[in-house]
């Protein structure tokens, strides 16, 4: 037995990730990992007393390649007598439609179609191979853009697909291989004599990841510490035992800080520790579908602190608010009365129109591309008119110029630290179904005016001014 296949013999069962019995799908996109677990684990299901199964899903993000992939896995499964799982979807247009990264709606199309197999029974668990290089490139992008511990947490190695009526079938997505380094596979896999698909998309720079994997982290080996990719391997490992720990903790303590469905006892919640007051805001909020961001933590305890008399509230979001009234802190759908409901107005191109909930006056313009000046500021005529003025709402995205992918408005908000108060009415405009401009930031650069168009769209704010 090769000492790669007795490593992850003896992972599969420290960890429990199989039983006999079980009919495991193996996902396979082709490339040297995924390829690479399916031999191991061919090596291992007599050991293991499992019946092997591949999985494949097509993105159709790279065309010919894409279809040349599924063809080299469909062939792996035939030259082993594998049953052949394999669906596929038109990942770009998804992506556009949704407002999603490319990765970000690979990942959703891709788990939705495992979850599928796992919820109609044909499977009991599918094995993606996720290495430890994954892992750390994971740990640290996710460091690196502001995560908690549950963040750092990293990939897990066990995810519980429940079934979606009572009693029905369930399964699990494991990922046996997180202790495995890539290059370790790679090594096994040419000791095979086996081939593999490489895909050119995983060596783009414009992806953050694949930065992080050609770029960042092979600085910190040269220049800090060679270890780096096991000690962010042991960082997950570490968070997402903090994290178990911390739930049986939050639901023991829970039950005497909790008044009612939606409120909590304020002198309950103080005398503990701040770690465990944040995480007692966060499981509350959480049991009525409100995911309290850092920033909203750290709001809601201030109000909690706060020794005003009466009654007082703060906005979270469009639709709850944190309301306190003495001892009673609770979270309640935002009053109508209490809050400015929104607004939305025509704006014609040329034309302008009023906002009297911002007191401003917004223009749209026609004038010749030569003189528009600012390119992050300007848009091409061909955009569908008339335009659409409102405010931002939840779910809204925007894709601002002199940025990777698009992102909720809701953090790009956040990230200029703008004031809740303000962040209710702030304006953006629509074309169709796009949002092609918001206050504040660059357009985005798929919109702006090509060089063969004679005029641009100019698009402002007179705040002070109503029409």
């Amino acid at each position: 037995m090769h000492k790669l296949t007795q490593r992850l013999l003896t992972s599969i069962r420290d960890a429990r990730l199989m039983k006999p019995g079980h009919r495991v799908g193996v996902a396979v996109s082709g490339g040297a990992d995924s390829v690479a677990l399916l031999r191991l684990l061919l090596e291992l299901r007599d050991e293991l007393g499992i019946v092997l199964s591949v999985v494949h899903f097509n993105h159709h993000i790279r065309g010919d390649a894409s279809d040349s992939d599924e063809a080299f896995v469909c062939e792996l499964a035939s030259r082993y007598d594998l049953e052949f799982h394999h669906s596929g979807d038109d990942v770009p247009s998804y992506a556009v439609a949704e407002h999603l990264s490319l990765e970000a709606a690979a990942r959703r199309l891709r788990y939705r179609y495992f979850e599928s197999l796992l919820r109609a029974g044909v499977l009991d668990r599918i094995a993606t191979a996720h290495t430890l290089d994954d892992q750390a490139e994971t740990v640290l992008l996710r460091l690196i853009r502001g995560a908690g511990t549950r963040g750092l947490a990293g990939i897990f190695p066990v995810v519980q697909v429940e079934s979606e009526i009572p009693g029905g079938p369930s399964g699990q997505i494991i990922r046996p291989l997180l202790h495995i380094r890539r290059p370790d596979l790679e090594r096994y896999l040419q000791d095979l004599h086996q081939p593999w698909r490489d895909d050119a998309s995983n060596f783009d720079p414009k992806h953050a990841r694949n930065r992080v994997r050609q770029t960042l982290l092979p600085v910190i080996e040269s220049e800090f510490t060679p270890a780096i990719r096991h000690r962010l391997g042991d960082l997950g490992e570490i968070a997402r035992a903090e994290e178990e720990h911390w739930d049986k903790i939050v639901r023991g303590a829970l039950p005497a800080v909790k008044s009612e469905a939606r409120a909590l006892n304020i002198r309950g919640l103080l005398m503990h520790d701040l770690a465990l007051q944040r995480r007692l805001l966060r499981a509350i909020a959480h049991e009525i579908g409100l995911s309290l961001e850092f920033e909203q933590v750290q709001e809601v305890l201030q109000l909690a602190r706060s020794h005003a008399s009466g009654e007082k509230r703060i906005a979270l979001g469009d639709d709850w608010c944190a309301v306190r009234l003495g001892d009673r802190l609770s979270f309640e759908h935002r009053e109508q009365a209490a809050y400015p409901s929104g607004y939305e107005y025509v704006l014609n191109v040329p034309g302008q129109i009023g906002v009297p909930e911002l007191r401003s006056t917004f223009e749209a313009r026609l004038v010749p591309r030569v003189a528009a000046g600012c390119m992050d500021q300007i848009l091409t005529t061909r955009l569908g008119q008339p335009l659409t003025v409102r405010n931002w709402r939840p779910g809204d995205r925007f894709f601002p110029a002199h940025t990777k992918s698009p992102k909720k408005l809701k953090e790009l908000l956040q990230e200029r630290h703008i004031p809740q108060a303000e962040r209710h009415l702030w304006p953006v405009i629509q074309s169709g179904d796009e949002i092609v401009w918001v206050r504040g930031f660059a357009c985005p650069a798929h919109l702006w005016v090509k060089e063969t168009e004679e005029e641009a769209l100019v698009i402002s704010e007179h705040p002070g001014s109503l029409v």
